[in-house]
């Protein structure tokens, strides 16, 4: 006789819990359990401290390099601690009479455990040379609470399940970076002299590396020194100029011939049509010889020549429907932390939407937010990010033609994040006649650690590339 109903096993878990994980009821009941203990803190370190504080008024700069007030378990710590600070920013006295006639005057005596709080702490205070030990046993359980905090809340985001998986991995992922930053690894932050090492090694290395990312285009590259970390680089023209085309001759230099790790995130072609485009810029066959399947025998001869070095290149193409930043930045993180990324293409801004499945009344507004997502994540990630994007109808009202910065399409929110902005045009593109057909230029309308500059490349759209004039 079989089993009844409700004892039978889940079809697609037959053999019940694999062995040594708890079922989910049990682990449901592990968090609960969690969320009702006692946060970590040591009040008797906090007591210490302000004891030390009102004690001798000399150790408070230091102190102060330490802790916050945010940093103590117990409110009224933090409001005793606060109140020290705010006293001795205005140069008065820090000792519990004064402490005191602040929190009275600021109506905050009662919040602080009443007046005898602080001659308490005072008269137990432990010498003021062991004031330093005693705050960085506060800042060590401040900062375990920001793990269990984090841990927490992961959790409840888990269980509660709401909104886009990307979102919630990425809220997940800033929760725990917010908990383990401390100021001692931030890079960001410090004196003046504690950079000066890094900045020198530069200057004596010379010329001879690269400070960022190398492009393949000589002249960029001297103007800007390649791309470097953290920088948002856009690229914008209107249609059919070949924005998609140089940013896959940037991304096949810095793949193939500098060994950089690259994403390719494509919201206009697909994974296919990228690659037949990279193996007819790199072996130089005729694009619609790959598209129309009518290569020659010289055409295999090129492809062979090409096809070791594409193979093994770390040049990573994901041309899924629907991406948006949030998906963008949990693939970028997950690529960092196997192999390793040295730089992002996005391609392009204006097919993106904000989150999955949603839409914008304030479409502005949404691009951005986008766009300030994206400088966010070059920052993060310590890696340049080059993002396209396309310009309004404007250089078409134009006798030149030639296009400019306001023409930037739906947000001028992408000039301000942008550290370089490349305009690319293309004279032949609007006049087959014109005597500079086959040249593009790279207007360089921002760059925030150089000047700007007109470079002429050559266009070689047979080939599905850009090249160096020099090379053309």
């Amino acid at each position: 006789m079989p089993p009844p109903a409700d004892e039978r096993p889940h079809p697609h878990d037959r053999r019940g819990p694999p062995q040594g994980r708890q079922p989910v009821s049990a682990t449901f009941d592990e968090a609960q359990e969690t969320f009702s203990r006692t946060p970590p803190h040591d009040l008797d370190a906090e007591q210490c401290v302000l004891g030390c504080l009102l004690a001798a008024r000399d150790v408070i700069g230091d102190i102060q390099d330490i802790l916050t007030a945010e940093h103590f378990y117990r409110p009224a710590h933090g409001l005793i601690f606060e109140t020290i600070l705010a006293l001795f920013e205005k140069g008065d006295p820090c000792n519990p009479v004064s402490v005191n006639a602040e929190l009275v005057r600021r109506g905050d005596i009662g919040r602080a455990g009443g007046p005898a709080t602080t001659h308490q702490l005072f008269h137990g205070a432990p010498a003021s040379a062991s004031a330093t030990y005693y705050a960085d046993i506060v800042l060590e359980q401040a900062r375990l609470r920001s793990l269990v905090e984090a841990g927490s809340r992961i959790m409840q985001m888990g269980y509660a399940a709401e909104g886009d998986i990307d979102e919630i991995e990425n809220a997940a992922h800033a929760l725990l970076s917010d908990a383990i930053r401390t100021e001692d690894v931030d890079e960001e932050v410090g004196a003046l002299g504690d950079g000066l090492d890094d900045i020198f090694d530069e200057l004596e290395r010379g010329r001879d590396g690269m400070a960022g990312v190398p492009t393949g285009f000589i002249d960029f590259d001297a103007l800007t020194d390649g791309l470097h970390p953290g920088q948002l680089i856009v690229i914008a023209a209107r249609p059919a100029m070949g924005k998609s085309t140089f940013a896959v001759d940037i991304a096949r230099h810095a793949a193939i011939r500098e060994g950089k790790h690259v994403a390719i995130f494509s919201l206009e072609m697909g994974k296919k049509e990228l690659t037949k485009r990279i193996i007819s810029a790199e072996a130089r066959v005729g694009l619609h010889h790959i598209v129309h399947r009518q290569v020659t025998d010289d055409d295999w001869t090129r492809i062979a020549c090409v096809t070791e070095r594409l193979a093994t290149a770390p040049l990573h193409i994901n041309a899924r429907p629907g991406q948006t930043p949030a998906s963008i930045k949990a693939r970028c993180r997950k690529m960092q932390q196997g192999d390793g990324l040295d730089l992002v293409i996005v391609d392009y801004l204006q097919l993106m939407e904000s989150a999955a499945g949603r839409k914008s009344d304030n479409r502005q507004q949404e691009v951005a937010s986008m766009s300030r997502a994206f400088k966010v994540l070059a920052k993060e990630l310590g890696i340049p990010v080059i993002v396209l994007s396309q310009l309004n109808r404007g250089p078409e009202q134009r006798a030149d033609k030639k296009p400019a910065m306001s023409d930037l399409r739906e947000s001028g929110a992408i000039e301000q994040d942008a550290d370089v902005v490349i305009l690319l045009h293309r004279e032949d593109a609007y006049d087959k006649e014109s005597p500079r057909a086959g040249e593009a230029d790279l207007i360089v309308e921002k760059n925030r650690n150089g000047p700007n500059a007109i470079i002429t490349v050559a266009f070689q759209g047979h080939f599905s590339r850009f090249v160096d004039m020099a090379s053309g």
